[in-house]
């Protein structure tokens, strides 16, 4: 005898609000079980094409990890070191405009009194710009002094964070080794203890997920990466200082929509007023840059990787970002795209079921709206 309809939701009500408080829970614990078990539903595909080519299972993801350890040492080796040179030069060029202000601020006030001496007579705070800077930048060094203590304990809690990371790499990757070794096993065994009873509706709804996900994530990653090459390799090509990072950002940022162009735009066009003033030619190639970027991504990339039925909405997406990143922080933002495609889903199908119900079609005699129009 199958469970009330009452009792069923009471049942998968309370899994729900275990799996969340689980979540919230855990936080940071799960994360690299989460991104592994991201990689290996990524890589899935990838190794069921390895098999279908006469591989094995075993030899198909030992073959998948060799690729990406080679990919990720070209990238520490290639990328990771033109990255850092960059926030360097960053890091420089910030604190010599922060130690040529005051200088450039008494140049001003001389160039005020010479050529307009009605402003400063008319608003004698001017006058004590750099007096006012001096002593702004004066304390702000002496508050570093004095909370020294509090840097060491924060430079000591950036060490734990490295250290968090470099874990991070070590476990991700075996995570994902294992999942994406037993992967259609474990789908079997999930699929197995589904309700004999509602396990064909089920199947059919994780065919709808399973499609959005796979057209979203892998169709806007690949959206994301060629990008935020583009950009990077664009904006250095034309000598933007540090286009490289901006760009890569610009494109790790499309992920979610119209961030990233608007983002990446207005940095790289900051940066290019700042150096290239009253050079126009190349502030209109930066700016061009993102506007050809934005014209292939809306008519080539997206309707080609990530296609039109995917049934993720721009509102919707950010909501769930914002909301399961204030939740449950980091996690909540891996998990929220996942969840957002999962609840698009769920809430399609409840729609369905409405329409076909008698709560919206009424009783058998009632006469049609379409009738009475």
């Amino acid at each position: 005898m199958a469970l009330p309809v009452r009792d069923q939701l009471k049942y998968w009500g309370i899994a729900l609000a275990a799996m969340l408080i689980l979540l919230w829970w855990l936080g940071n614990v799960i994360l690299p079980f989460v991104l592994g078990a991201a990689v290996a539903y990524l890589l899935d595909p990838i190794a069921d094409r390895f098999e279908r080519l006469g591989l094995s299972r075993i030899l198909s993801v030992t073959l998948m990890t060799l690729i990406g350890l080679v990919v990720c040492v070209l990238m520490f080796l290639l990328v990771i070191p033109t990255l850092i040179n960059q926030v360097s030069l960053l890091v420089e060029r910030i604190a010599a405009i922060i130690e040529a202000a005051p200088g450039n601020v008494a140049a001003f006030q001389d160039w005020l009194a010479e050529n307009h001496p009605g402003i400063i007579e008319r608003f004698p705070d001017i006058g004590d710009l750099e007096t006012t800077l001096r002593r702004t930048l004066e304390s702000t060094t002496g508050a570093i002094r004095d909370r020294s203590g509090t840097l060491i304990e924060g430079a000591l809690a950036s060490v734990s964070s490295i250290v968090n990371v470099l874990i991070l790499f070590v476990i991700v990757p075996v995570v994902a080794f294992y999942l994406l070794l037993d992967w259609d096993r474990m789908v079997a065994r999930i699929d197995e203890l589904l309700p004999r009873e509602h396990a064909p509706t089920i199947r059919r709804i994780a065919r709808e997920i399973d499609t959005t996900l796979s057209a979203f994530i892998r169709g806007q990653g690949t959206v994301c990466l060629i990008l935020g090459t583009y950009y990077a390799v664009a904006l250095a090509a034309i000598g933007l200082q540090f286009g490289f990072i901006v760009g890569a950002l610009a494109g790790f940022l499309t992920f979610i929509p119209y961030v990233g162009a608007l983002v990446g735009g207005v940095l790289a066009i900051g940066l290019a007023l700042f150096q290239f003033w009253g050079d126009w030619l190349w502030i209109v190639a930066v700016w061009a840059i993102f506007q050809s970027g934005q014209f292939i991504e809306g008519n080539v990339l997206t309707p080609k990787l990530v296609g039109d039925s995917v049934g993720l909405h721009p509102v919707w997406l950010l909501f769930a970002l914002s909301a399961f990143g204030a939740l449950f922080g980091f996690v909540g933002l891996l998990v929220a795209v996942p969840v957002a495609a999962v609840l698009g889903v769920i809430t399609r199908f409840a729609v369905r079921q409405y329409t076909e119900s008698a709560l919206y079609r009424g009783t058998d005699t009632a006469d049609d709206p379409a009738d009475l129009s």
